[in-house]
């Protein structure tokens, strides 16, 4: 019998244009387990979820007429302005048991570094985009 995952009191919800397109992404560069995976009739993601390795939950979803961060800097100058700095913006914390072992995996994959793993008081940490420009810190406390 499965061990029930205990339910995070947090859970981020993240939508992407290319839903499916970002979950296995996300999977892939990120190292998240999918947990759920609900596609409607024309193949389009109406609801993912991801876990953590350590424990939490993001969801995700598809909406073809969202733009996500990355595009809509494209032609907004303060959206632009925003994300010029490598600070987290309306991002994502995950803690992570190796920073470096995760840092070099979101590499070797492609993911848009904001930031080379850094030393501070609360841990080690690093900061990355995704594939749509949501905005992702790592940390190993």
């Amino acid at each position: 019998m499965p061990v029930p995952v205990p339910v995070p009191a947090v859970v981020p919800m993240l939508s992407y244009q290319d839903g499916v397109a970002a979950m296995d992404w996300l999977i892939e560069t990120f190292g998240f387990t999918e947990a759920e995976r609900w596609l409607d009739e024309d193949g389009h993601l109406s609801h993912g979820a991801l876990d953590a390795a350590g424990g939490g939950r993001v969801m995700i979803s598809e909406l073809a007429s969202y733009e996500g961060p990355a595009l809509h800097r494209t032609h907004c100058t303060a959206a632009d302005a925003w994300l010029s700095t490598p600070w987290v913006i309306d991002g994502v914390l995950v803690h992570v048991a190796d920073v470096e072992a995760h840092y070099a995996r979101a590499k070797a994959a492609g993911a848009g570094l904001l930031s080379d793993i850094e030393e501070q008081p609360y841990g080690r940490l690093y900061r990355a985009e995704d594939v749509e420009g949501h905005r992702w810190m790592f940390l190993e406390p």
